[in-house]
C-alpha cells in the first residue's frame, strides 16, 4: 500500500492476508502460464505464439513489481521475479523465432531489465512509466537486498538467458538477425553492473 508524498511516496508491506491471496493467485497463474506453453502446439491453447506467450508473462510481470519494496514483502517480489525470469529464459526456445516474435520479445526483456532495477535499488514501480520509481519506507522498517545466493543465481539466468537468446536470433538468418543481436549486447548490462559483476565477469 501506497501513499503519495510529493514525488515520494510511502510504502508499506503486504498483510499476511493480502500476501497469501497474492501468492495464490500469482501460483495459478504460473500453473496457466505453463500449462499453456506445454500444449502451445494445439490450436486450443491460447499461448500457440511467443507474443501471446509474453503478453500472459506481462501481466504476472507487473504485478509481481508493484509488490512494495518493504520487509517481509521485498524478499516475496524478488522471489517471485526469479522465478517468473526462469520461466521465461527456459519457454523462449521452444517457440520459432520471426521478427514479430524478436520485437515482442526485446520489448518485454526490456522491461525485465527495468524491473530488476527497481528490486535492487529498492524502488517501486510505475506502470505507465515502466520505470522504477522512489519510495519513503516507514519509520523502523527496512528493505533487505538480494542475498549473495540470489544475486549468483540472478547472474547465472541472465547470463545464460542471453546467450541462449543469441542461439535463437541465428535462427532467423536474416539481416534482422545482426541488428537484434546486436541490441542484446547490452542487455541486463545495468542490472549485472548494480550487483557488482563488470563486464568481463559475465561468464556463468
Amino acid at each position: 500500500m501506497r501513499m503519495s508524498t510529493s514525488n515520494v511516496s510511502t510504502t508499506t508491506p503486504l498483510s499476511t492476508t493480502q500476501e497469501r491471496r497474492l501468492l495464490d493467485y500469482l501460483d495459478e497463474q504460473f500453473l496457466e502460464l505453463t500449462r499453456g506453453y506445454k500444449k502451445r502446439s494445439h490450436p486450443s491453447s491460447n499461448l500457440t505464439t511467443l507474443p501471446a506467450y509474453l503478453d500472459a508473462s506481462q501481466r504476472i510481470l507487473d504485478l509481481i513489481l508493484q509488490i512494495p519494496p518493504v520487509d517481509p514483502s521485498a524478499s516475496l517480489r524478488s522471489t517471485l521475479l526469479l522465478r517468473l525470469t526462469g520461466e521465461v529464459f527456459n519457454s523462449v526456445p521452444g517457440y520459432t523465432p520471426d521478427e514479430q516474435s524478436l520485437s515482442v520479445l526485446l520489448d518485454w526483456l526490456r522491461d525485465l531489465d527495468r524491473g530488476w532495477l527497481a528490486v535492487l535499488r529498492s524502488r517501486g514501480w510505475d506502470l505507465a512509466t515502466r520505470s522504477g520509481t522512489s519510495v519513503q519506507l516507514p519509520d523502523g522498517t527496512r528493505s533487505t537486498p538480494l542475498s549473495q545466493t540470489e544475486r549468483t543465481r540472478l547472474k547465472s539466468m541472465l547470463v545464460a538467458g542471453t546467450e541462449m537468446l543469441e542461439e535463437w536470433i541465428e535462427a532467423l538468418r536474416t539481416d534482422v538477425e545482426t541488428t537484434q543481436a546486436g541490441r542484446l549486447e547490452d542487455l541486463f548490462s545495468g542490472v549485472l553492473a548494480e550487483m557488482g559483476f563488470l563486464r568481463g565477469e559475465f561468464s556463468v
